[in-house]
């Protein structure tokens, strides 16, 4: 009998013969560029040929510093790889030039020995990665508020009823400050009542989805806008009228996305000029992430974009801007955009913000309605 053959244990067993390295390379769905030692692009595989926007013959024409400026930390990471011969990460990078505008960006720069001065740099966007870790924070965030709106319902309305009552009773008093004071009882009734109206939303109640056009969606919203709030703005599209339906409930999409607006027009107004408003759809291949719970991957293609003009949003309160009672307005209770991220997250999509003065953004990811859904109703609304 045939002895069996002895397997190292931790050694690639490999079917056939071994793989082209240079389809390994062009398959690697992660933005990959190698670098020689004068920092010129040696070669390139197709996700970075659309990360940066040129093709690989263009770049092979081009040095790192014809893309992004000198000063840009990249190139110190370039330094330390050779210096040190070893593998640096960085994240929430921004690479801006006049050719080339990314913001959220993840790299990663390790040494070639085989190649003296040769470094291979790969390209990621971080900002989803961020905007999904913000996400789940919202989900906890949000469940708060719906515990703490539970218990508000139940120990504020009753005694609020009450209050309001004897408002309305002390309003038939022929005392005229009497009648003034019992106004501001109820007036100030009404309003925590509605506050706790508010806060209810944030309940844990699953949602009915179909198929929605986004685009009429957005029509709505800006004939709203136009003939109220926004009367006095521009408001103008930018849609790809190529997109599927979003997989979603129409009313609360238009919900969201008059609440976007509405803010907007109100940082447009807060710089008593002009301002311009912009609605932009997309569809963008590459943003996939895990469901709750380690569930499947789920793919948000579709992006809609609120783009402002205003005066931007100041840093300190960009970070935590869609966590519940976070607002920037005087008059404000913070639970607008926390409610906003809540009924996003109930789609199973993202949002996230990027905004520096004259131009803020709130770009919404969203799942695509499929005639295999589970229980998905016909038609579109």
């Amino acid at each position: 009998m045939s002895a069996r053959p002895a397997y190292a244990p931790n050694r690639l067993a490999l079917v056939g013969a071994p793989p082209d390295p240079a389809l390994l390379f062009a398959a690697i769905p992660v933005a990959c560029a190698l670098l020689d030692a004068n920092d010129r692009f040696s070669a390139v595989n197709p996700a970075a040929e659309q990360f940066f926007g040129l093709s690989q013959s263009q770049l092979r024409h081009l040095a790192l510093g014809d893309l992004v400026p000198a000063d840009n930390p990249v190139f110190l990471m370039l330094e330390q790889v050779r210096g040190h011969g070893v593998t640096i990460s960085e994240r929430d990078l921004t690479l801006q030039s006049p050719r080339l505008s990314r913001r959220g960006v993840a790299i990663q720069a390790a040494p070639l020995p085989e190649q003296p001065g040769a470094v291979m740099l790969t390209f990621s966007d971080w900002s989803a990665a961020r905007a999904l870790d913000r996400q789940l924070n919202f989900r906890h965030a949000a469940r708060s508020v719906a515990g703490m709106a539970a218990i508000l319902a139940h120990e504020v309305k009753n005694p609020l009823s009450g209050i309001r009552g004897a408002a309305q009773l002390l309003e038939n008093t022929p005392i005229d400050s009497d009648r003034e004071l019992a106004e501001l009882i109820r007036d100030e009734a009404d309003r925590i009542r509605s506050l706790v109206d508010r806060m209810e939303a944030f309940g844990e109640k699953p949602i009915e989805r179909d198929g929605v056009n986004i685009h009429r969606v957005l029509e709505h919203v800006r004939r709203l806008a136009l003939s109220g709030f926004a009367a006095h703005l521009r408001i103008t599209e930018a849609y790809d009228p190529s997109l599927p339906p979003v997989w979603g409930n129409r009313d609360l999409l238009v919900q969201v996305l008059l609440n976007l607006v509405k803010n907007a027009a109100e940082a447009i107004a807060s710089e008593q000029g002009d301002g311009e408003i912009t609605l932009i759809t997309a569809y963008q291949h590459g943003v996939r992430v895990t469901a709750p719970g380690g569930g499947p991957r789920i793919h948000l293609p579709l992006v809609v974009t609120v783009r402002d003009t205003g005066p931007g949003i100041p840093l300190d309160v960009e970070k935590n801007l869609f966590d519940p009672f976070v607002t920037t307005k005087s008059t404000g209770s913070g639970l607008g955009l926390a409610l906003v991220a809540k009924i996003i997250g109930d789609h199973g999509g993202l949002i996230e913000v990027d905004s520096r003065p004259g131009r803020t953004e709130f770009r919404i990811f969203l799942p695509i309605f499929d005639e295999d859904q589970e229980s998905p109703r016909s038609g579109l609304r």
